[in-house]
């Protein structure tokens, strides 16, 4: 990126969006140098990074499973979702044969072909001179029918198939279509998906107890970007922007709302993190609390004062996060439900809670040179597992009475010295995330891991290894949208190949209502 002319013209909004965008740059180069080393370390068949195992506590702390063991069940009786045609296969048999009826025996098979339609439209002159043209059939919005476009979007976002390899087996088969006309079949008009992809994530965030949050790496428009995922066990939803900062997660959680609020929650952010009282109550003085969008918000700043200040913290930077916090709360989002997060300070944000699984791998990476330093480590392990194995049982059965129990055991885990400094630096960095840590305490619904975050984001991290980055915004919205959809399906119940022909009109297609409402409902598709 070329320097500007001079620094000293640039204002502090255009110099902190600078440094913002300087420091993304530095840590993909980090991660491209990292990668080359490994690579380089590979070829010249040297030694490359230890490969440090998972602690595996989650699992090892599940109860035992009885000792007897039960008859595995088989698969049970084969029954195909389409109608079966019957066939009678007749018998070359001597004569005085006797008939003894039919064996059943069932095949399974798969017909792809291409049908190609062309509809002869009348057109007619009314009297008044207008021309009137037959409609097209129901489904039908182009030169390719919905069954050919529900097979694209299958293959593509669910199957993970590349678009070259998508363009051959359709060339393969008969079909007779461009690379260009395949990307727009992937990319073009699918605003109806991206909407109900937002009205998803509307409903998770208005009627889940709890939201697990990750993000992952991406590109976009050749530049490094951040793809986050929030959701929970009944819907996904994935978000690609430029940065991962805490203004991208707010603005990710107004769920596609542009708007800014001045309200008691925005109000109570401000003073968490320490901005003035006197500017508190300069915006508080003002009649004005909600603002359309970006430029109206920063215009408000403006007019008070706020963007010429040079303290901190950034008096702009906190007031826009409490206004887009307010602008959540407002449209009804995370009223009372948890934020569960692997400790990235950008999801710090209300109800907050922390993921035990990496909590505890700080500890089990952790780096040690002695018999001392090793049997320390082995120490605190075997009590953070029996801890987290006690959490789990709490979860199943909550009392006030074990949950105090089990606060001063946490005390006793993470204030206690074992002489291994880096440990204990470790353990009192923990005991600081206590009330995050516990959470599960007062919400025994909350998950004690973000394992279903990172399960959701494979999917994601998978088509960035196939298919590396987007270029359009409109291709980015649509790869998002489809692998949002197609996972809360997963977790609905509903086969992607029924949710996609029931949207595209195909005939005899199943019927299936919009998916925000099985989510808001939180019940599985039968």
């Amino acid at each position: 990126m070329p320097p500007p002319p001079t620094l000293s013209t640039l204002s502090r909004p255009e110099l902190e969006a600078l440094l913002v965008e300087l420091f993304d740059e530095v840590a993909a180069l980090k991660q491209l140098v990292a990668e080359q080393r490994e690579e380089i370390a590979r070829l010249k068949g040297l030694k490359g990074r230890p490969a440090i195992k998972p602690s595996g506590m989650d699992k090892g702390t599940e109860p035992p499973k009885p000792g007897k063991k039960e008859k595995r069940r088989g698969r049970g009786r084969v029954t195909p979702r389409v109608s079966i045609e019957e066939k009678t296969i007749e018998a070359d048999v001597p004569p005085g044969s006797r008939f003894k009826g039919h064996e059943p025996f069932l095949v399974q098979d798969l017909v792809i072909s291409v049908h190609a339609t062309c509809y002869q439209r009348e057109r007619w002159i009314a009297p008044d001179g207008r021309t009137i043209l037959a409609p097209l059939p129901e489904g039908i919005s182009g030169h390719f029918g919905p069954e050919l476009r529900r097979f694209v979007l299958m293959q593509y976002h669910q199957g993970q198939s590349t678009l070259p390899r998508l363009l051959a087996l359709l060339r393969s088969i008969g079909v007779s279509i461009s690379k260009r006309q395949l990307l727009r079949l992937l990319t073009d008009k699918q605003d109806d998906f991206v909407a109900e992809a937002r009205a998803v994530l509307r409903a998770g965030l208005e009627t889940s107890p709890y939201v697990s949050v990750d993000d992952t790496g991406a590109r976009h428009d050749g530049k490094n970007g951040f793809c986050t995922q929030i959701g929970n066990n009944w819907f996904t939803w994935f978000g690609t922007r430029p940065s991962k900062s805490r203004l991208n997660f707010l603005g990710l959680l107004r769920a596609g709302h542009t708007d800014y609020v001045l309200n008691d929650a925005a109000y109570r952010y401000m003073q968490k993190h320490s901005l003035p009282a006197t500017l508190i109550a300069r915006l508080a003085a003002e009649p004005e609390i909600h603002f359309a969008d970006h430029a109206a918000w920063m215009a408000h700043l403006d007019q008070l004062g706020f963007t010429a200040l040079t303290v901190a913290p950034d008096p702009t930077r906190v007031a826009t996060e409490a206004a887009l916090w307010g602008s959540v709360q407002a449209h009804g989002f995370l009223r009372d439900a948890v934020v569960l997060s692997d400790d990235a300070g950008q999801f710090a944000i209300g109800w907050h809670a922390l993921c035990w699984v990496h909590a505890e791998r700080l500890v089990h990476k952790l780096d040690t040179f002695n018999d001392r330093h090793r049997a320390a480590q082995t120490l605190a392990r075997g009590l953070i597992w029996d801890f987290y194995a006690s959490l789990k049982a709490y979860r199943l059965a909550p009392s006030k009475r074990q949950a105090a129990a089990l606060r001063a055991r946490f005390d006793r885990i993470f204030r206690r010295r074992t002489g291994f400094v880096t440990l204990d630096r470790l353990l009192a960095r923990l005991y600081a995330n206590k009330a995050e840590l516990l959470v599960v305490l007062d919400r025994p619904e909350i998950p004690l891991h973000t394992n279903g975050s990172e399960n959701d984001i494979r999917c994601y991290v998978t088509r960035r290894k196939v298919s590396a980055g987007t270029r359009s915004d409109v291709g980015r919205d649509s790869r998002d949208a489809f692998l949002s959809l197609t996972k809360t399906c997963a977790k609905l119940g509903i086969p992607v190949w029924d949710y996609l022909g029931n949207r595209l009109k195909v005939a005899g297609h199943a019927m299936i209502e919009a998916l925000d409402h099985y989510v808001r409902g939180r019940v599985r598709y039968a």
